[in-house]
């Protein structure tokens, strides 16, 4: 299906391909004049939304506007605005005249008051619309347009941002600097990174309160632009997500070995197994160490338990072509022993999910996965894992580049877990989560979620997509448990969330 005609709201686009899609919409008969008032009358019309009556007593509403297009917006945000009733001035950072292209054009259509900075204004508003500077500002916010937004910040007006709060990265989602702390952000065409990364998506007002609007941008400028960054949503993933057909056998459908732990953490890899039945996997089989072998065959009833007494005896069930999937690392020891495991199964080309002890046990042994990467592997570390895998990454500055950079360095797909989780393929692929609530991190939600990987893998599902989709169900199911979720309720609640 072309771009053009498919859905692409879920699309991210970086701030310099959103210039792209804006110079391409100009190329194909768009005008920067009409780009900017459509953007500016969204902002309007999303501003009064939140705003409600305008025949009702209203504070003013001011908007802050900068010296490029993002104060453009802002002026033609205010003429309407004031057309519809709302008591509204700017506040400019630059004088009037100094401004150049569509927005001097846009400043001469409005016959406002144009303040100067003034805080005692901002203490006074209903309203502060930000219009500083957008994703048109690569360096921190200093001098007066600093103090603009540490006063905009501690008044009690709703707080709105055109495009991107000033000062946030709209590539990172880190603040630069001091940031403007929006309760409600306005962008255009589609979402950048920064809207959905944290912390970025909390100074734009948090996801339900992100609002795009419509400004006539081409959807064939896609084609030309060629995006591999997504909202993980299922619109990325739906399409290709794994369903049973009425003559589906259970072998079909997958055969998933997890590794079995040692104690205290035997119930690790029982999560894991689990998540995969009840992610559609035919049959799971858990490995159990020939000491835990009684305790966890006892313990689970619609899991295969089979013992093993060495590493050879565990890669030796990967004789059986069937298993086709492997979970290595909830609760399985860190260590060398732990480490040859993963290294013995990807060397057998299985598709693999490493997790927990497992990529601990790889630290300083990551060439082991890059020389042996017959097959198909997913990682998933949290932040601390990641900074001992891959130490020279900019985690900290940059989430999407360092996952993006790690799985080119290792072949493997990519989970970098955390508040945005983000997925990364070794091609440059990458999805960023949004709807997992704080509630989910708790002790062995990750065993779940490697489990759920893998029933999808295991299925036939494609990795980018299976990893994806299997965050975004992670969440979704969280979601559905509540505050005071433990990680076993989300494989009751699993089946309810699936597509």
């Amino acid at each position: 299906m072309a771009v053009a005609t498919a859905r692409i709201d879920h699309i991210l686009l970086s701030p310099s391909e959103m210039a792209a899609a804006d110079a391409y919409a100009i190329e194909h008969g768009v005008g920067g004049l009409e780009l900017m008032e459509r953007a500016g009358r969204g902002v309007a019309r999303i501003a009064s939304d939140y705003l409600g009556d305008p025949s009702s007593d209203l504070d003013d509403v001011v908007i802050l506007t900068g010296p490029g297009n993002n104060g453009g917006d802002g002026y033609v945000a205010a003429r309407y605005l004031a057309t519809w009733g709302y008591p509204v001035r700017i506040m400019s950072l630059v004088d009037v005249s100094s401004l150049q292209g569509d927005a001097a054009a846009m400043a001469r259509q409005w016959d406002g008051p144009v303040l100067p900075a003034d805080l005692a204004v901002l203490s006074a508003a209903g309203m502060i619309i930000d219009g500083l500077f957008g994703a048109g500002l690569s360096r921190p916010l200093e001098g007066q347009a600093a103090d603009i937004v540490q006063a905009a910040n501690q008044s009690d007006a709703f707080r709105l941002a055109i495009d991107l709060p000033s000062g946030l990265d709209g590539a990172t989602g880190q603040p630069t600097g001091p940031c403007f702390h929006a309760d409600a952000t306005v962008t255009f065409f589609l979402k950048k990174p920064g809207h959905l990364i944290a912390p970025g998506r909390f100074l734009c007002g948090g996801t339900s309160n992100i609002h795009v609007a419509d400004i006539g941008t081409p959807a064939s400028a896609l084609e030309a632009i060629k995006p591999v960054a997504f909202a993980n949503e299922p619109a990325l993933w739906s399409g290709l997500f794994p369903h049973a057909g009425p003559f589906s056998h259970k072998y079909d459908r997958g055969h998933v070995l997890v590794l079995g732990g040692r104690e205290p953490a035997l119930g690790a890899s029982r999560l894991s197994s689990l998540a995969a039945l009840r992610s559609g996997a035919g049959l799971v089989t858990l490995a159990a160490p020939a000491e835990t072998y009684a305790v966890q065959a006892t313990a689970l009833i619609d899991v295969m338990v089979r013992k093993f007494e060495a590493a050879f005896g565990f890669l030796g069930m990967l004789s059986d072509p069937r298993l086709s999937t492997v979970v290595l690392g909830p609760g399985a020891g860190v260590g060398e022993r732990t480490a040859k495991l993963v290294e013995g199964v990807i060397s057998k080309g299985r598709k693999a999910v490493v997790d927990a002890d497992a990529l601990t046990s790889l630290v300083d042994r990551l060439d082991r996965v890059r020389t042996t990467n017959k097959g198909l592997i997913v990682m998933t570390p949290h932040d601390g894992e990641f900074r001992r895998l891959f130490p020279g990454l900019p985690l900290d500055r940059d989430r999407l580049a360092a996952a993006r950079e790690a799985a080119a360095q290792t072949g493997a797909y990519l989970v970098l877990k955390g508040v945005s989780t983000i997925v990364a393929a070794p091609d440059g692929r990458a999805s960023v989560a949004h709807n997992a609530p704080a509630w989910l991190s708790v002790g062995g939600t990750g065993d779940v979620l490697s489990g759920i990987i893998a029933g999808l893998l295991a299925q036939g599902m494609p990795a980018f997509e299976a990893a994806s989709a299997a965050v975004w169900l992670h969440g979704q199911a969280a979601v559905k448990a509540g505050r005071g979720m433990i990680a076993s309720d989300l494989l009751d609640i699993l089946p309810k969330v699936l597509p």
